[in-house]
């Protein structure tokens, strides 16, 4: 009898193998005959706009899905901007992007969400001067529920979402509320241009180059609370990997003008241009649907907002930025990192804020 499970399992393991190498076949025959992949539906909100008019050309240069990958844009603004919408679409079919291989402009919600595979969701309502806090947030709040409604009925069933528009955390929790059968996993938000601030100041700093830096963190909210952390960064050199702390030498830097230039950096280009970060916000969302969706590089992190889960002590419901991994199209928070004071005291104080302002967006709803 013991025989008869050992041949048994003899001949499982044969035809396994030969399952996985007729795949591997497969796809040495597509790469080789050039069989072309099919196209991806990229659904882009407020395209009319700074961030979008940006970003839609990276997306069908295929910076945002790699070199390969044909996709359809679905560009979404408001009807007064429907003309300018138009003006972006003619572009875009001049510039004869070989990977674009449809485009739909519209101001129909319900057009602009079928199907799709990936939304970015840029479009929102600024706060403008002499408004209060709570009314920029009930005006988003109705956006992001109509929003959600729509792709939650049109979409694709596994659509993954990026939030963009500000209060980019909240806007997404409030989408991800109106679109439960969209996986909570599958809603995010942009913390990704943080991250790479971060990246950048560290770079100018040590004047090396950005490429060299990994693993900063940007904890909690895409606000002026944020926490961005370098204890657990490090810096390649000609000596292996050394840490960003060790290499700085200045704590009080880093602890201090560090964290409050990344946290500020916004405001900061908004004095310099009379006008908000358009290109590093659109080069930061390919960057963050890219890595979503093929994956981070091994011992390599990144910052997300992300639906929590209760790691690191953060309360379960909200949308805070981890450090995480991506493969195979899903995302993973980073466990086990240690946590100074110093930094406990920070990811708290960014989380409670995200609090206060998810109880400002219920009483909006109610």
């Amino acid at each position: 009898m013991d025989y008869f499970y050992i041949v048994l399992l003899q001949k499982i393991l044969v035809v396994l193998f030969c399952i996985t190498l007729f795949w591997k076949i497969i796809k040495h025959m597509a790469s080789f005959l050039n069989i072309p992949k099919e196209p991806i539906r990229v659904l882009v909100t407020g395209a009319a706009g700074q961030i979008g008019y940006a970003l839609v050309p990276m997306i069908a240069r295929g910076v945002m899905l790699g070199p390969d990958q044909p996709v359809i844009l679905h560009m979404l603004d408001i009807e007064p901007a429907a003309e300018a919408l138009n003006g972006v679409r003619m572009e875009l079919i001049d510039a004869a992007f070989p990977l674009l291989k449809g485009v739909i402009a519209t101001s129909d919600v319900v057009e602009a969400c079928k199907d799709v595979d990936i939304a970015v969701m840029v479009g929102g309502f600024p706060r403008k001067e002499g408004m209060e806090r709570k009314e920029v947030m009930s005006k988003n709040v109705s956006i992001y529920k109509a929003q959600a409604s729509a792709l939650e009925k049109h979409a694709a069933p596994n659509c993954k979402v990026l939030v963009v528009a500000n209060p980019a955390n909240t806007n997404a929790l409030i989408l991800k509320e109106f679109a439960p059968s969209i996986p909570e996993k599958n809603i995010t938000c942009l913390t990704r241009l943080d991250h790479n601030r971060a990246l950048g100041q560290i770079s100018e700093r040590l004047k090396v180059h950005v490429s060299d830096v990994k693993n900063v963190i940007i904890w909690g909210n895409h606000s002026s609370t944020q926490y961005p952390d370098v204890n657990h960064a490090t810096v390649a050199s000609g000596n292996g990997e050394k840490p960003v702390r060790e290499l700085v030498a200045d704590d009080n830097w880093l602890n201090s003008e560090f964290i409050t230039t990344v946290q500020q950096r916004g405001a900061a280009i908004i004095k310099a241009r009379k006008l908000s970060s358009a290109l590093s916000a659109a080069s930061s969302a390919c960057d963050h649907i890219r890595d979503w969706v093929l994956g981070t590089s091994k011992g390599t992190w990144v910052s997300m907002g992300v639906y929590s889960d209760g790691s690191y002590g953060i309360q379960k419901g909200l949308i805070y930025s981890f450090p995480v991994t991506c493969a195979n199209g899903e995302w993973s928070i980073v466990q086990g990192l240690k946590i100074d004071e110093l930094s406990r005291a920070k990811m708290d104080a960014t989380a409670k804020e995200l609090v206060e302002e998810k109880s400002l967006a219920y009483s909006c709803l109610n």
